[in-house]
């Protein structure tokens, strides 16, 4: 069965208080903040990107398990914000992390479910037998405009998961898609920061996409929420992945291991895969997790999941690289102008 063989998560040390960022915007960025649930967010350091993040990731994931990097026959790197426009990031995240050259590599942009449809790319060509593992990374430095909702939110991060059939920690059992043309957030070439479409984000794109892709997998799958011990489902604030669970009938217990935002931010691409990097952080033999993410423009991912004996065994290690826990705690905050440096808000001249 393909599964997840490693894992590893990887989140900048910087941070800001969504309060620091409300004090800047007055009275109506502290009604956006509180209303978002997001207490504070990741911010990268001056010389952090998608690439060094991902290659971070990659490292912990490789420090848990030795893959043989000979035997790395795929890296796909799902951002919104590639450094280059023409350049691939995963190309110098395979040479990073010794793959190269024999492997296929490229990047995806599917808005925040390309570390997802990373994924399931992994499954299929290692499922026929083409390679023997692929790695799947969803990271991003997230982008949002002074003052607008989004910069309470878009914050940095991502995580890496290794595909493959040979003795997985992590079985995946099946995954299903459900994608419309739903264009509630975009971003035009040129353009340094998306626009969306207000409520339009939620109900007719998050929402809707959500619940598709997850009745679908339970409908394909002859399950209900009670069979799952987690649930993790995209996170652009606390507020949406909280209401979309109750809606599907799952619980808070379920969510909430996976659920970082709120002293994460947004990481887009990288939410999904560093929930699934604080679950398995924290699951045992035989634990059932079920996965949807969500990606604008639009479309949902889902995954059922079962954690296998191999995550206690010594074929992996996972006290060897840092938790998502371990990554949030002790972070280094600024206040408004050094974000501002470091996110390239402030340029000098």
């Amino acid at each position: 069965m393909v599964g997840i063989i490693t894992y590893g998560a990887y989140i900048p040390r910087y941070r800001i208080k969504t309060e620091d960022i409300a004090r800047v915007w007055g009275a109506n960025g502290a009604e956006i903040a509180a209303g978002l649930g997001v207490r504070e967010k990741s911010v990268p350091d001056l010389d952090e990107d998608t690439i060094s993040m991902s290659v971070e990731a990659a490292r912990y994931a490789l420090a848990r398990r030795d893959v043989p990097r000979d035997a790395i026959g795929a890296i796909y790197v799902g951002s919104e914000s590639h450094p280059y426009a023409v350049k691939p990031s995963a190309a110098t995240v395979g040479e990073a992390i010794g793959a190269t050259p024999v492997m296929t590599a490229a990047d995806y942009e599917f808005a925040c479910k390309a570390g997802t449809a990373a994924v399931q790319t992994c499954m299929g060509l290692v499922k026929s037998g083409m390679i023997q593992y692929g790695c799947a990374i969803g990271a991003d430095t997230a982008q949002g405009a002074p003052g607008d909702a989004l910069e309470y939110t878009a914050s940095a991060g991502g995580a890496a998961l290794f595909i493959g059939e040979d003795n997985p920690i992590a079985e995946i059992n099946h995954t299903c898609s459900f994608t419309t043309d739903t264009p509630d957030f975009w971003r035009r070439e040129g353009q340094e920061y998306p626009r969306h479409g207000g409520r339009f984000s939620g109900d007719p794109a998050y929402f809707k996409h959500i619940q598709g892709a997850a009745h679908l997998m339970l409908d394909q799958m002859g399950t209900e929420p009670a069979d799952y011990d987690y649930a993790i489902f995209h996170q652009p604030n606390a507020k949406f992945p909280q209401r979309v669970s109750a809606m599907l009938g799952f619980t808070k217990e379920q969510i909430t291991p996976g659920l970082a935002v709120p002293r994460l931010g947004n990481t887009y691409s990288g939410a999904v895969p560093v929930g699934i990097s604080a679950t398995l952080d924290v699951a045992k033999p035989g634990d059932r997790i079920f996965v949807t993410s969500y990606g604008s423009g639009a479309g949902s991912d889902a995954f059922d999941i079962t954690v296998t004996d191999a995550i206690e065994s010594d074929v992996f290690d996972r006290s060897a690289a840092p938790t998502v826990e371990e990554l949030l705690a002790n972070g280094k905050y600024l206040d408004y102008a050094l974000y501002a440096k470091h996110k390239g808000k402030i340029v000098m001249q």
